[in-house]
């Protein structure tokens, strides 16, 4: 049966109360459990980058992407790396559903069979950030040369590609990941998709884990950098500029991650609005308003994210892109702010691992650093401050 977003909604919650009783066991956590992601898939998450027409809850980028964003502001409450990384799912299949069917008979069977694939219950993933290159996956070293003797499991060209990623979040729960290269004989570089499933790590087919994460901000992400050597890989179908299809995805994108990090902020807020309720009224007068600006820093934070979500609904896409990156780096400073806050007016422990704090507050931490990081974002922003 086809899920509903009601259902989905409901079943959502359930989760994240069951995860967050959970809490301290959860933020020890430096790997994924499989079984979290099997539960989301279940509860029918994967079908969020499913159209309706296949059964599936999407609609379009303006009709869809606050109720995605919404359940992964709940999930990341309660898991931020499980959040984050389930968020990677519908940001990356938003490369083909933010870019409508076309003519071209070979894009809209790929965009056909790679939404198959995930109401099928496929998770997608991202690889494609490079050590050097300031976060901008357009400026990718990776080669990418034809391959046509390799049956390939999506349509599509077949290619083998070589080079050094990093950044890979999920490695080990997803079926497919994008990257990017630069085609042999071309100039300009495009996405690619790798079918990482039961592939080994051991380069013998073609990928090799090169460091194990162990960020300390979503650190169970399994966010690992791995070298492709001749990695079998199919090529992105659309035909013309890459930059056209990231930038349609681009606001989709920018509001999944920011509503991860504010699901964060929501949970911390309350946690500590809940142990410092009892003795409110013998908080110092630096406490007090450092908890008051704790509060309002949060209360911005939720204000960005709103705007951006009506940016995106209104159709306009020049407006979304603008809106939607502005909040992101908006919601980035404020959460670092308001936990720093938080932590000052709690006090010392907040610096214990047994503290929720201090986990969260390098959680909230990541999302400056998250598609675009802060350079390429505030280059993007004066770049779209004049159309």
């Amino acid at each position: 049966m086809s899920p509903s977003w009601s259902s989905l909604v409901h079943d959502v919650d359930e989760i994240a109360a069951d995860w967050r009783s959970n809490r301290a066991d959860r933020q020890a956590r430096r790997a994924l459990d499989p079984a979290d992601f099997t539960r989301l898939a279940d509860a029918g998450f994967l079908h969020v980058a499913v159209p309706e027409d296949m059964g599936g809850l999407w609609r379009s980028v303006a009709e869809t992407t606050r109720a995605t964003s919404d359940v992964l502001r709940t999930l990341a409450a309660a898991d931020p790396s499980v959040a984050l990384v389930s968020s990677m799912h519908p940001s990356v299949i938003g490369f083909w559903l933010a870019q409508p069917e076309q003519s071209s008979a070979s894009w809209n069977e790929q965009r056909a069979a790679v939404c198959a694939s995930a109401a099928e219950g496929k998770q997608w993933g991202t690889i494609t950030s490079e050590p050097g290159s300031g976060g901008d996956i357009l400026r990718t070293k990776t080669q990418a040369f034809p391959d046509a003797t390799d049956p390939a499991a999506l349509p599509g060209a077949a290619y083998r590609i070589s080079g050094d990623k990093h950044f890979g979040s999920g490695s080990g729960v997803t079926s497919f990941m994008i990257t990017t290269a630069v085609p042999d004989g071309e100039d300009a570089p495009t996405l690619f998709v790798l079918d990482v499933r039961d592939r080994p790590w051991d380069g013998s087919a073609g990928l090799q884990l090169i460091a194990e994460w162990d960020g300390v901000g979503m650190a169970a992400t399994q966010s690992h950098a791995m070298r492709l050597d001749d990695c079998p890989a199919i090529r992105f179908d659309w035909d013309g500029p890459v930059v056209e299809v990231t930038l349609a995805a681009a606001p989709l994108i920018s509001v999944l991650f920011t509503a991860v990090i504010l699901g964060v902020l929501d949970e911390a807020i309350a946690t500590a609005k809940q142990q410092l309720g009892a003795k409110a009224d013998t908080l110092r007068a630096y406490e007090q308003v450092e908890w008051s600006r704790a509060e309002l820093d949060h209360w911005l934070a939720v204000q960005a994210y709103e705007g951006a979500l009506r940016a995106v609904e209104s159709g306009d896409h020049t407006q979304a892109l603008h809106a939607t990156l502005r909040a992101k780096e908006a919601v980035a400073e404020l959460a670092e702010a308001s936990l720093g806050r938080l932590s000052r007016v709690i006090g010392g422990g907040t610096f214990s691992r047994r503290s929720p704090f201090a986990s969260w507050f390098e959680d909230v931490r990541a999302l400056g650093f998250l598609r675009p990081p802060w350079g390429l974002a505030y280059d993007s922003l004066f770049l779209t401050s004049f159309g």
